[in-house]
């Protein structure tokens, strides 16, 4: 084969549940959802505004776990925008060939 590889690219999907969530996901959705459920069985919705407020907690959770292309899922996303804006950018150099630009200078 000539030293190429193929790999699935959907190796990992057999450890998922329902092939797209992790348990974490599972228990922050249903978390959210349960609270929302919560919320309103306890207070009583007169309006249509108080009814999407009611409803933040299901909405959150389901925006968190949304697959999308490239990520496992928003949350992923999000985890990862953060800590390229936290994390040091600056990489220096400090390899193996190190000494062998010294010496070509």
């Amino acid at each position: 084969m000539n030293n190429q590889y193929l790999i699935p690219a959907n190796t990992k999907k057999s450890k998922l549940i329902l092939n797209i969530f992790t348990p974490i996901d599972l228990i922050i959705f249903i978390t959210g959802v349960v609270f929302t459920f919560a919320l309103l069985m306890m207070i009583k919705s007169n309006s249509f505004g108080t009814t999407i407020l009611l409803l933040v907690p299901a909405l959150i959770s389901t925006f968190l776990i949304l697959p999308i292309p490239n990520y496992h899922n928003m949350r992923i996303f999000i985890r990862n925008i953060y800590s390229f804006f936290t994390n040091r950018r600056r990489y220096y150099w400090k390899g193996w060939c190190m000494r062998d630009e010294e010496r070509n200078k």
